[in-house]
């Protein structure tokens, strides 16, 4: 009985295409979902610069320490659309994140 299955399978190659091409959805989709899981487990902020000026800055996004990162992370959204890690220990990103917050404040 096996071996009829075996047999039957080579006989029929539209069978063995539908197959390989689920097998291969099935692989992409996989590892697809694992990416995000693993960029979210680390700092996003392996370098930081000192400060950038603020007419530059989009937005300001300000990570608080978790189990991904053990350290307060500023990521600032330049109006061309690059990311920018920001050292918040300097007084130019705290006077940065303290506008912003004002900003928000009053809006």
């Amino acid at each position: 009985m096996a071996r009829a299955a075996l047999s039957a399978a080579p006989s029929n190659p539209r069978f063995l295409r539908v197959a390989l091409l689920l097998l291969l959805l099935v692989a992409t989709g996989r590892r697809a979902a694992g990416a995000s899981v693993v960029t979210e487990l680390r700092c996003q902020c392996l370098q930081t610069l000192q400060g950038i000026h603020p007419k530059n800055i989009q937005s300001v996004n300000v990570r608080a320490p978790g189990p991904h990162c053990a350290q307060i992370e500023v990521i600032a959204t330049l109006k061309n659309g690059q990311k920018a890690c920001l050292n918040p220990a300097t007084p130019m990103v705290k006077k940065i994140i303290e506008k912003m917050l004002n900003c928000d404040k009053s809006n």
